[in-house]
């Protein structure tokens, strides 16, 4: 079978969108740092949408930090490769065509930033995961980013919008304060210009996007009748948030859907407390208790009525600006989650517990602690994900630990619940300070061992049951 390519792209099925405009045309205006699924899936198919509003400044320059993958699967197609957008209706394919340049990193980190450093480059988003901020290395994405830079000063360019799209709290400052100290420590000029010239605006996205799987190759293939090497699949629903604050030229991300706000924190703390939380909770629960997929955890009642209680304990977390909106976006969430077609998996969701878990379940559960509100159910999720580490489903099968943090989790996973408890929240990564909060201790130490005798769906349906003080003031 012939190969997804420009030269086939005339050539497909009618029902099958395509790339509306010449892709010849096209400007890479755009560089983006950790291309995989959830980006092609994401802020790729709205660069799509500008270059087909007829704007041909937002073609992309995808690179990949750590492995030439994608580069090698999507070079021989031209950057194309299509997305199947799915839900019980069926799926709907789309080729998206923004994708001009595919660059791996760690072979050629200077073509990586001169492509920073280039004049029509106009801004740069990134999705690295959340451990990439922690974890960035001489050559990882905020390296490259200080290199690039550098070079645009140095040529008198002006400076960039540089777009974190990580499921991180406050991920533009973040990303800035770890960009300024890698600028600071070599070149404390370059740090000023920095300040002056380079705006990160605070961002919130949300699409289901599964990990590709052979059966995603074949189905792309079967609507597409050409061979694509690394389809992505997604659900219907998209959403980009971005804080109203760029260097230069604003892009016209509102063209493409986007929401900009003047401040990004409530839609990304509804978001995580929400969304994030309740996906993390059905992994821990639901793969401990045999469970595979996300539509299938939904499906079971006690996991439901959990998640719609955690979603209840959380709302009061939220700052009053979205509070209200909370029951809405859960109910469009549980439709999300019931989505048969995504077949999302829990252990997907389960990596990089210790990178996730923070925003997610961990600051939910002490803001409530310490406001003396109800938080049994982020504290049975927490304990679910510290009863995952250690390695066991219910049924005695193995659970694999993908996780920076894999040999400490292990090891501190491993005894009575109540060392347990105590070793995990010594984990100052994931815990902070709360340590030093023996009540939570004796409390994730019930919950623990709950799970362990009752197992997830058990413990799940217990409303109440489980011991939810507040801190000691």
């Amino acid at each position: 079978m012939a190969r997804l390519c420009d030269a086939t792209l005339a050539a497909l099925p009618a029902d099958v969108a395509r790339p509306g405009y010449d892709r010849r045309r096209a400007s890479i205006g755009v560089v983006h740092l950790g291309v995989g699924s959830f980006h092609r899936a994401h802020q790729a198919v709205a660069f799509d949408d500008l270059l087909a509003s007829g704007d041909p400044r937002w073609g992309l320059s995808g690179a990949s930090l750590v492995r030439p993958a994608m580069r090698d699967a999507l070079a021989p197609q031209d950057g194309l490769y299509a997305l199947l957008v799915r839900d019980g209706g069926g799926t709907r394919p789309r080729v998206v065509g923004a994708l001009r340049e595919l660059l791996v990193a760690p072979e050629a980190p200077g073509a990586v930033v001169a492509r920073i450093a280039a004049p029509d480059t106009r801004l740069v988003t990134l999705t690295i995961t959340e451990k990439g901020y922690d974890d960035d290395g001489p050559g990882g994405a905020v390296a490259l980013l200080a290199a690039g830079l550098s070079a645009r000063r140095a040529a008198g360019l002006g400076g960039l919008s540089l777009l974190s799209c990580d499921n991180l709290s406050r991920n533009g400052a973040r990303l800035h304060a770890r960009l300024r100290a890698s600028a600071r420590a070599s070149d404390p000029a370059l740090a000023d210009w920095i300040d002056a010239c380079v705006a990160c605006p605070g961002t919130m996205v949300d699409r289901i996007v599964p990990s590709t799987t052979d059966a995603d190759r074949a189905e792309a293939a079967a609507r597409l009748g050409v061979d694509d090497a690394w389809p992505v699949a997604a659900e219907p629903f998209t959403q980009w948030v971005v804080e109203r604050r760029f260097a230069g030229e604003a892009p016209p991300l509102e063209a493409a859907g986007a929401q900009l706000v003047d401040d990004v924190a409530p839609w990304e703390a509804m978001k995580l407390r929400l969304l994030n939380a309740a996906h993390s909770s059905l992994a821990y629960l639901g793969a401990s208790a045999g469970l595979a997929t996300v539509d299938a955890a939904i499906a079971e009642p006690r996991l439901r009525a959990f998640v719609e209680r955690l979603w209840s304990q959380a709302a009061s977390t939220l700052p009053a600006s979205v509070r209200g909106e909370a029951p809405a976006y859960g109910a469009r969430l549980l439709g999300r989650f019931a989505n048969p077609a995504l077949r999302h998996r829990l252990l997907q969701i389960a990596m990089d517990g210790s990178r996730k878990l923070p925003q997610r379940l961990v600051a939910t559960l002490l803001d409530a602690r310490r406001a003396g509100l109800p938080h049994d159910a982020p504290l049975l999720a927490v304990a679910a994900w510290i009863r995952f580490c250690d390695g066991r489903d219910e049924a005695g099968g193995g659970l694999p630990l993908d996780d920076p943090l894999a040999a400490r989790l292990r090891a501190a996973a491993a005894g009575d619940a109540a060392s347990v408890a105590r070793a995990m929240l010594a984990i100052d990564e994931v815990f902070g300070d709360a340590a030093t909060d023996a009540r939570l201790a004796d409390d994730l130490a019930a919950a623990l061992s709950t799970l362990r005798e009752r197992g997830a769906l058990a413990a799940a349906a217990m409303h109440g049951a489980l011991s939810s003080r507040p801190s000691r003031t």
